[in-house]
């Protein structure tokens, strides 16, 4: 069965390796892949901090529903996460989608987002190093494992985590 997965990033800043895989791994396993992001119109990716290719949205995150996706990624990239934290959309909608029980995969940078949500405590993951204090101070117990799920909640650290990071994603669309 085909399933719809949302992709969420913000219009810059998004480590392109991140949102590109996963997309292509969903997409090679049958499902349809969406881009949403704050505003309409194009996101710019890059690799590490070089400008690569932009791509274009196909939804704004406020005007999506979560009942209209199977599973969330949130890639990651230093500055994405970053200004997706301080949209209250976007925080709503990674929040809702927490809630509802449907995979959310995130990785590198981007548990940023998911500390701003809220829906950390109790929660096993892990990330890029850096945000490990943050994780903590969210009541999150942070980790160094390649992939790590926890319920609903499938997390990897870096760009060389992707092939085990695609394989949880997919495990979890059944």
């Amino acid at each position: 069965m085909t399933k719809t997965i949302a992709f969420l990033t913000a219009a810059e800043g998004v480590e392109r390796v991140e949102l590109t895989e996963p997309w292509k791994a969903v997409e090679e396993a049958g499902h349809t892949a969406v881009l949403l992001s704050p505003e309409k119109g194009e996101v710019q990716t890059f690799d590490h901090l070089d400008k690569a290719e932009t791509r274009q949205v196909d939804q704004a995150v406020s005007d999506a529903q979560v009942d209209d996706f199977d599973a969330l990624v949130l890639p990651g990239g230093v500055a994405n996460p970053d200004a997706l934290r301080t949209d209250a959309d976007a925080v709503s909608f990674v929040k809702a989608f927490l809630d509802s029980g449907k995979p959310v995969a995130a990785i590198c940078h981007a548990p940023w987002t998911l500390v701003e949500a809220g829906v950390l405590d109790g929660r096993r993951l892990t990330s890029w190093p850096s945000l490990q204090t943050d994780i903590r101070n969210a009541g999150g117990t942070w980790v160094d494992e390649e992939v790590v799920s926890d319920g609903n909640l499938i997390t990897s650290r870096n760009p060389g985590d992707i092939p085990a990071f695609n394989q949880a994603l997919l495990g979890a669309l059944g």
